[in-house]
């Protein structure tokens, strides 16, 4: 015991040791985070003496991890010093009084400025303050297994133009192997914002409506696109061209689309992240050699092959520090520890996430991460972010239950968009939306 005292750093004189609180996500095929803040904790005691940082991961999905977290925040004693934040949630959050406003600490701080104007406004709240700094983005793409599709008839590479292309492709695929799976969407409240950003938003922005005016600060009800967006997914189900509506609504179905049905040769396409790689490379969960041969990635098309000719959803997530930390100095320079250059890249690179730091963005290790690096990047250019307003997660919860409501049968498109409609106006008052 004495030799082992006699090499632990001993505390400031005068001061007190101090520890800090760290909760993050972590799950069985997510552990790039974990891999990155281990890193800094080290990095960080080493260069602090007497401070000891705590890491907490929830072993979570992304809903219950959110509500983890949200009860962590309500007592001094348990609210985190440093926590992992979605960037839909940063507003809503901040309204909620549970982060801490950083504009004093990124004025000093010297990396800020490698982060893209983009990136920076993630962490923006109505107040125009920053109150969060991004890990990454991602962007949204068809990934599709180029074999399924050949022997199907489908020609590679595959670029479809229209909502009917992908119906077309999904047929064919169908009746060269009835037992496939040829066109994934999620949709239901068992996957989440997985619904919204790997499904619906896909198809909603790329009929030329939107979930939110800008301009106006409303919400948009009676939308024509919303109910189209509602009958491809109908037609996608009910055409026993997606997985089975028992599936859609099992929290776990991305395991197997993953894991299973795309490595196997047993699903055609699934709409998913610019993270997907990260599942399958050397490290990953589910690791699969092949996949750099055997995936091809495509841009969704809009409706009709109208401009921009695509769509893509952007999300990520951010560190934040809590407003009730004790040590907000300490909490904010373990921040800036874990998103430095050589943390950002080892994240980016483990997580196939779209660099948000333009050093990091131009580093030959980040380029060469995985083929598909050049093509989801690319899509950033057509890309659209949820409403980052304080509504918008009771928002994203309505329109999840009007594809449930649609893909298992229990109303029609028409009428699971009247249900949307009158659960916005319900949630945020007449004033606040718009018909259009």
């Amino acid at each position: 015991m004495l030799g082992l005292s006699a090499c632990t750093p001993a505390a400031p004189q005068g001061t007190e040791a101090k520890s800090l609180k760290v909760v993050y996500q972590k799950t069985d095929s997510y552990t790039a985070l974990d891999d990155v803040l281990k890193a800094a904790k080290a990095e960080f005691e080493a260069a602090n003496s007497g401070v000891t940082v705590e890491l907490e991961p929830i072993q979570a999905n992304d809903d219950d991890y959110g509500t983890k977290l949200a009860l962590s925040h309500r007592s001094a004693e348990t609210a985190p010093d440093v926590f992992y934040e979605d960037t839909f949630k940063v507003r809503s959050d901040v309204d909620a009084g549970y982060l801490l406003k950083l504009d004093g600490y990124l004025a000093s701080w010297s990396e800020w400025g490698n982060f893209t104007e983009a990136a920076r406004a993630a962490g923006r709240a109505d107040d125009g303050g920053i109150y969060a700094v991004p890990l990454g983005t991602d962007t949204r793409a068809i990934w599709y297994n180029k074999t399924v599709l050949r022997k199907a008839g489908v020609a590679v590479p595959w670029q479809p133009k229209t909502w009917d292309d992908i119906l077309t492709a999904a047929r064919k695929m169908k009746a060269a192997d009835p037992s496939l799976v040829p066109f994934n969407m999620y949709a239901g409240k068992a996957t989440g914002e997985g619904t919204v950003m790997q499904g619906f938003y896909q198809l909603l922005y790329g009929t030329g409506s939107t979930l939110y005016d800008e301009q106006e600060k409303k919400w948009v009800v009676g939308s024509q696109g919303f109910t189209d967006s509602l009958q491809f997914l109908k037609t996608l189900y009910d055409e026993k061209l997606a997985v089975t509506p028992a599936e859609a609504l099992d929290a776990n179905v991305w395991k197997r689309v993953f894991g299973e049905w795309l490595p196997k040769g047993r699903m055609g396409a699934t709409v998913e992240g610019s993270y997907t790689p990260s599942f399958w490379q050397k490290g990953g969960a589910y690791e699969w050699p092949g996949y750099t041969k055997d995936m091809g990635v495509a841009m969704f098309p809009t409706q009709h092959g109208q401009a921009p000719g695509g769509v893509s959803m952007s999300g990520g997530w951010t560190l934040a520090v809590g407003a009730k930390s004790k040590n907000p100095d300490l909490a904010f320079k373990f921040l800036s520890t874990a998103l430095n250059r050589k943390n950002a890249l080892a994240f980016d690179v483990d997580n196939s996430q779209i660099a948000v730091r333009s050093d990091v963005a131009a580093d030959p290790g980040y380029q060469a991460a995985n083929p598909f690096v050049k093509d989801v990047s690319a899509l950033v250019g057509v890309t659209h972010f949820r409403p980052a307003t304080a509504d918008y997660p009771r928002i994203s919860s309505a329109v999840q239950e009007a594809t449930e409501a649609v893909i298992t049968g229990r109303q029609s498109p028409a009428e699971a968009a009247a249900a949307y409609d009158a659960a916005v106006k319900k949630l945020v008052g007449g004033d606040k939306v718009i018909e259009k």
